[in-house]
Order: structure tokens, then C-alpha cells, then sequence
């Protein structure tokens, strides 16, 4: 056993009392030269928060003394929380809520050592009994070396005002004529603050202005410092850019080896107006016995992104592509994610497809490809939506296009295209849209929730200015593309759950029961009557009383909270809000990699059971 597991197993034995390193090396048995080991493993457990070290500097488990680590996370007023870390095969405990006198010098996202006290905080929320309280005792890890804020000053001093309003303290800075930034930090200007050590909490923390990113809120300087605070970078390293430069401009002839050609078959996408990529399109065939063939074409990412490459490790570090107002950090660089991959109006584009057969408006086959498309247009949800509801094919000619300084690409102009191109789009649009509302109905008497909530949007201008507010809702041209992408995830998660493939699952558990009877005690006191909310029906009764409830947007985010999160995971264990067993996530290989990773064993799956080539 290992000098490490072997302290572990002292530590935890049920007749262990505290000891000192000494006294420790004595119980074990260690020879003289393994002394030195001792005192490096015992440095290393005291680092990570395994053990605590008490009085006369002996050493035990926290749980033993009283005592507990974790992450801290500061509310505005200046109390805090503490998430507890958990061991393995540890059940979540509650949080340890810290008065705003007892924070010490930690600050937001530290990892901390509290000690317990006897007294519990008040009930919350319909609680039975409240949450432990305690007081920090030691910092164990620093969350931020830098931070961002406003530089301000008085008559004797500088200071910076964090940005985050977690953070509670000015920081008090030197002159910043003398820190050597250029160019020069005035008052006003948004700014970096290297922390320096802060151990007296009755004195402000200081720091040293490192950076200058612009006059605060300019748009360049308030993006610049949500980069800074979330470790975010628009720009990537020499060796992905390397290899992305290397990558054709266009799909090549070669590159169509062993695909279905669908560039002749009507093919669109339908995304907001400030749709950065496009990673999913729609085609619609008559079939010459009647039936119809819907393919959900999602971009080929993994044909450019081969394992182990850097354009690979750096979209798994990155794991997802970023969505802030008015921009995005994406996963991949802009040749792939806004040109090769990204599936634009008029070019060939590589895809995986999803081909469903519907037979009389019944899901009949369905078959799996590569394939490749050529966009005729891109919708935006605006459009959509008019060629469902709107007769008038000139007032559908006049909509307006989404402006370039907001989107990836804007398509042609509606008021480009002929009447009869206009007049078949028409058509597709509505034939989907019978073909979505059938899939729709079916979900939802099979116990799917409609857990849908209307947003509101904020677009920019060019400047970055917020141009206006809309409020988005989830009308029938959102639902048209949800209900295909919900039944190709669906199906590969299905195909290679069935095939015993390793693979990623979209997983949704079942909620917890105590949460539920809280949330109902909750609605009671907004004289919402309902039963058993473990029963799936009773959710979907209560989700129909609260869009005419006028508290309805607030309870139904109430109940989102009252539910578990979705996760990832290696198992298809099933999705509670969309009662699926088999769900995926298959359809946004630009912008999440978890989807690349599903595209790369649906390759697999391609070539070892359809016997379709490799893409090259």
C-alpha cells in the first residue's frame, strides 16, 4: 500500500485520536528514510483539504474537528455559502452558510477551511430545518490572482471598485502613472488589479493596476473584462490557426467520396436573426410512392477535426463555443466555424443526416448517412414563422433581412427571390410544419413536458451598443426545428445505445421527491392547488394552470430549479423532461464538442454496420 492511502487509512480507522507528524511516523513504522516522504504527502493532503491540522499541529480528517472545506460563494449583502467537497462515494451534504462577520479574508470562489458551529441558519424556501453554519478559519487556495473594476480616486489614494458585486472591497492601488502600463490607467477606465496578499480583513485589500482594457462601459472594455473574469479568448493559438489556414476554402470533389448527393433536393436552415453558425439544415422530398423524406443534415465537424490534432485539443479545452450579447467565442476558429463547417446559403457543404420517412404523416424508416447539401436559403425564425402564417406572398417579400453586423450570414434578401421560389419555400415550410405539430402532439401525450419559456434577447449595434430588447417566444417556426432535432438526437442516441457503442447521452434524472413537496408547499401559497408532483401528469396539469397564472413565469422558474440538471454522461439512462430512454446530443458538432464526440462513434457506426466509407 502506498505511504499516501496509508495515512488515509489511518486517518479514517475509528480508534484514530489526533497526532503529530512524529507521533504518526511512530505509528506507521517508517523507516528514517521514508521521513522525508512523510512530510511531502502530509504537505500534500493538509494542500488539497484532505486533513486539517489542530492544535499543537496534529494532524486529522476535517469531519473530525469540526471542520469542513470547500468553494465559497459570496452573495452581494456579504454573507456567504460554502459548497462542501465530497470524497468518493460521498452523498451531497448541505451547504454551510458563513455570516458576513465570519468570511475572514476569503473572497468569492475560494476554497476555504470552515469550522461548524452549533447553531443552524434560519428555514428557507419551506425548509424543515435550517443549514449549518460556520466560520472560515483558513484559505487553502486563491480562486483569482487578478480581477477586473473601475479605477477610481480620493485626494490621498487610488482604488479600484471590483466589478463583480460579490466581491465586497475596494482595492487599493499605487498610482498607476508609476505601474508602467501603457497607456496610462486614468480614472474612469476599466482596468486589471493584481491582487497582492490579503491576511487582515479589518484592512482593504490592495493590488497593482497591470492592464488597461478600455473607459469602462464601452463595449470593448466591459467585453474585454468578462473575457478576463471567465478565462475567455476570441483568439487561438499558432498551431490551431496553422492548421486551420491549411483547410480548402471550399468542399472539394474528392471530399464527396461515399455521400449522398442532395444538393438538388431542397435544403434550408431556420435560425434566430443573430445566428453566428449554423450547424443544422432541413431537406424535404417527395418520395415517388407518396411518402415524404425529411433530412436533418447537421454539419461534418469531425471530417476536418481528426483526433489529436491541435484544432482537436483546443475545442476540447474549450469544450463549447461561448455566447455573449452581441458576439461569440467560439469552439473553432471562424475558417470552420463561420466558413467550412458552418452551413451557409448557395456553397456544398459536408454533413451527417438523420433521413426520416413519413408515411401519411407517421414516422415510418429511418435511415442514417453522409451527405452532402447545398443551402437554397437561410431563414430566420421571423421568416419562418411568416411563411406559416401569412397567405400574402408580397407582404412575406418585404421582411426585412437581419442586419450583417449580427450574424454570421444573412442569406439573400426574400425580395430577391421569384415568386415561385417564394411559393415552393411556401409550401416546404407548411409541409414541415404538419409533419413537427404531429411529432409535437405525440411527445407530449407520451409524458414529454413543455418546460419552454419565453426569453428576451438583446441586440447590439455595430458599436456594440444594446440596439433594442425582444422578447422571444417559442412559436411554431422554434418548434418546427426543435421537434426534428429532438428525433435525430433521438435516433442516433437510439441506434448506438442498440449497437453497444461507447458514446455520450443527453441524461435527465428523475427529480428529487423532498425538493418537489417543497416547490408544492411554495405554490400553495400562491393559491395553486395540485397533487402528487412525482406523477409526471400532474407536472403537466400544473404547467397548463401556470401560463394563465399571473405569477406563471416565476413559478415555472421555480419548478425548473425544483428539477435536477440535465447532464452528460457515458449511459443512456434516460431524459425525464422530454420522456425519452434514448437522447443525444448529435446536432450542434460546431458549437458543443460533446456532439462532436457523438458524430465521431456515429462515423463508426456508419462505416463498421451500414458499411459506408470513411470520410476522407
Amino acid at each position: 500500500m502506498k505511504l499516501r492511502d496509508r495515512l488515509l487509512a489511518l486517518f479514517r480507522s475509528s480508534d484514530y485520536v489526533p497526532l503529530a507528524g512524529p507521533e504518526i511516523s511512530r505509528t506507521l513504522g517508517l523507516a528514517r528514510k521514508e521521513r522525508d516522504s512523510l512530510h511531502f504527502e502530509i504537505r500534500q493532503l493538509l494542500g488539497a483539504g484532505e486533513i486539517v491540522q489542530i492544535k499543537e499541529d496534529k494532524l486529522c480528517l476535517p469531519s473530525d474537528a469540526d471542520l469542513v472545506t470547500g468553494r465559497i460563494q459570496f452573495r452581494q449583502g456579504g454573507s456567504a455559502f460554502v459548497v462542501r467537497e465530497r470524497g468518493p462515494g460521498e452523498l451531497e451534504k448541505d451547504a454551510v452558510q458563513i455570516p458576513a462577520e465570519e468570511t475572514g479574508v476569503a473572497i468569492h470562489g475560494d476554497r476555504v477551511v470552515v469550522r461548524l458551529s452549533d447553531e443552524l441558519s434560519r428555514p428557507r424556501g419551506g425548509r424543515h430545518g435550517g443549514e449549518p453554519t460556520g466560520r472560515v478559519i483558513r484559505i487553502l487556495e486563491r480562486a483569482h490572482e487578478t480581477l477586473t473594476g473601475n479605477l477610481q480616486r480620493t485626494k490621498l489614494f487610488f482604488y479600484v471598485v471590483p466589478d463583480d458585486p460579490r466581491f465586497i472591497h475596494d482595492i487599493y492601488v499605487p498610482d498607476p502613472a508609476k505601474s508602467g502600463v501603457r497607456p496610462v490607467p486614468t480614472v474612469g477606465d476599466k482596468v486589471v488589479v493584481k491582487l497582492d496578499e490579503w491576511t487582515q480583513r479589518h484592512v482593504n485589500p490592495e493590488g497593482t493596476v497591470v492592464a488597461r482594457l478600455g473607459r469602462t462601459h464601452e463595449p470593448g472594455a466591459e467585453l474585454a473584462a468578462i473575457f478576463h473574469k471567465y478565462r475567455l479568448s476570441p483568439e487561438f493559438p499558432v498551431d490551431v490557426r496553422r492548421e486551420a489556414a491549411a483547410l480548402p476554402a471550399r468542399v472539394g470533389i474528392a471530399e464527396l467520396f461515399g455521400r449522398l448527393d442532395f444538393r438538388a433536393v431542397p435544403t434550408f436552415t431556420i435560425d434566430p436573426d443573430d445566428a453566428k453558425d449554423f450547424d443544422d439544415a432541413l431537406s424535404v422530398e417527395n418520395l415517388p410512392n407518396g411518402d415524404l423524406r425529411i433530412g436533418v443534415h447537421i454539419a461534418d465537424v469531425s471530417s476536418y477535426v481528426k483526433p489529436g490534432t491541435a484544432l482537436d485539443t483546443e475545442a476540447q479545452r474549450r469544450g463549447n463555443s461561448t455566447y455573449l450579447v452581441g458576439t461569440v467565442v467560439p469552439m473553432l476558429p471562424p475558417e470552420l466555424s463561420n466558413g467550412l463547417c458552418s452551413l451557409v446559403e448557395g456553397e456544398d457543404r459536408l454533413t451527417k443526416a438523420v433521413l426520416l420517412t413519413f408515411h401519411k404523416g407517421r414516422l415510418h424508416d429511418t435511415a442514417f448517412a453522409n451527405t452532402v447539401i447545398r443551402s437554397r436559403k437561410r431563414l430566420t425564425y421571423h421568416q419562418a414563422y411568416a411563411l406559416l402564417k401569412e397567405d400574402s406572398l408580397d407582404k412575406i417579400r418585404h421582411l426585412p433581412l437581419p442586419p450583417a453586423h449580427q450574424t454570421g450570414a444573412t442569406g439573400r434578401a426574400l425580395s430577391a427571390l421569384r415568386r415561385d421560389e417564394l411559393a415552393d419555400l411556401q409550401r416546404w415550410i407548411r409541409q414541415l410544419w404538419d409533419l413537427a405539430l404531429r411529432l409535437r402532439r405525440d411527445r407530449m401525450r407520451n409524458g414529454s413536458l413543455d418546460l419552454d419559456m419565453p426569453e428576451v434577447k438583446i441586440f447590439v449595434d455595430e458599436q456594440g451598443y444594446a440596439d433594442r430588447l425582444e422578447r422571444i417566444e417559442q412559436d411554431e417556426s422554434h418548434q418546427l426545428i426543435e421537434e426534428f432535432m429532438l428525433a435525430a438526437n433521438e435516433a442516433v442516441a437510439h441506434v448506438t445505445r442498440q449497437h453497444r457503442l461507447p458514446s455520450l447521452y443527453r441524461v435527465h434524472d428523475d427529480p428529487d421527491e423532498e425538493k418537489l413537496q417543497e416547490y408544492r408547499k411554495e405554490l400553495a401559497a400562491f393559491g395553486v392547488t395540485v397533487g402528487d408532483l412525482t406523477r409526471r401528469e400532474e407536472i403537466s396539469r400544473l404547467l397548463n394552470i401556470l401560463k394563465s397564472h399571473p405569477q406563471g413565469y416565476t413559478l415555472r422558474t421555480q419548478l425548473l430549479r425544483s428539477l435536477r440538471k440535465a447532464v452528460y454522461r457515458a449511459s443512456a439512462d434516460g431524459h425525464y423532461g422530454l420522456a425519452k430512454q434514448d437522447y443525444t446530443h448529435f446536432t450542434s458538432p460546431i458549437r458543443r464538442y460533446a456532439d462532436l464526440v457523438v458524430h465521431r462513434v456515429f462515423d463508426h457506426y456508419l462505416v463498421k454496420h451500414l458499411g459506408q466509407a470513411a470520410p476522407r
